[in-house]
């Protein structure tokens, strides 16, 4: 059976999990970013997605939080000035995935972010992306056997380092990484995070869904939208993860504030 590079990666880069990560789950009324979506769809004609204003959200909060803006370098803790979010893309119905990054992302609003990840997913689903290009066929030559070192290598200088090699582009996966699980069926789910990228976050978008909740002693009927997040705990801990959590709310609650903020 013929593997997608997806999957020869997940093979040479995972081992029985052992490493220290630390899981977050917050559910937010979804009434406020649904409305938002509507109106810039309205008025500008393009597709922009709950995905597009949660990425512009986290990439606020990344800022506003700087140790989820680091990175583990030969034992040492590297400060990452940028708020890089990527995104995953769907190649080929789901048989593989390839990430799309919007650089400086904490200074665009959704619909540059929407522009910007239209355009990249484009890219890679018609095989003219030059970087996933050069990497897949790297992967797809190497010995199963030599994929594992050169990994290695990889998360080095791309990841660590931020330093182009191996047909990638420095820290591909940007200062956080979200993935909308929401588009497969999913209410909510955990990412498993890609070690050589060594991102210090990781957000799956679930399903939008109604729900009960208490509003002012009333039961009533909302939207709600589950984010699921996964970071390492050598960088961030409860204490971080809660403000993360805190601009998060505080910015999905008010959409509009990420056109001026």
């Amino acid at each position: 059976m013929r593997s997608s590079v997806r999957r020869r990666l997940a093979v040479a880069t995972w081992r029985p999990p052992r490493e220290g990560r630390i899981h977050g789950r917050l559910e937010v009324d979804a009434t406020a970013m649904l409305d938002y979506v509507d109106r810039v769809r309205a008025r500008t004609g393009e597709q922009v997605t709950i995905t597009h204003v949660v990425g512009a959200a986290l990439a606020r909060a990344v800022r506003a939080v700087p140790e989820a803006r680091t990175r583990v370098v030969l034992g040492r803790i590297v400060a990452v000035d940028s708020c890089d979010i990527a995104f995953a893309v769907d190649i080929d119905d789901g048989e593989d995935l390839a990430p799309v990054k919007v650089s400086g992302a904490d200074c665009k609003s959704p619909l540059q972010i929407c522009a910007e990840l239209r355009a990249g997913a484009a890219r890679l689903r018609a095989g003219t992306d030059p970087a996933y290009a050069r990497s897949s066929a790297i992967v797809r030559a190497v010995p199963w056997w030599t994929l594992r070192p050169v990994l290695s290598v990889a998360s080095l200088l791309v990841g660590g380092l931020g330093v182009p090699a191996f047909g990638q582009p420095g820290r591909p996966l940007g200062t956080a990484f979200v993935s909308n699980l929401g588009t497969l069926g999913l209410d909510e789910g955990f990412i498993a995070p890609l070690p050589f990228a060594r991102v210090p976050l990781y957000l799956a978008v679930g399903a939008v869904r109604d729900a009960a909740v208490i509003v002012e002693g009333a039961v009533v009927v909302r939207p709600q939208l589950v984010l699921v997040a996964t970071a390492d705990h050598r960088l961030m801990d409860g204490a971080h993860a809660g403000r993360v959590a805190t601009v998060l709310r505080e910015l999905l609650s008010d959409p509009d504030a990420l056109d001026t903020r």
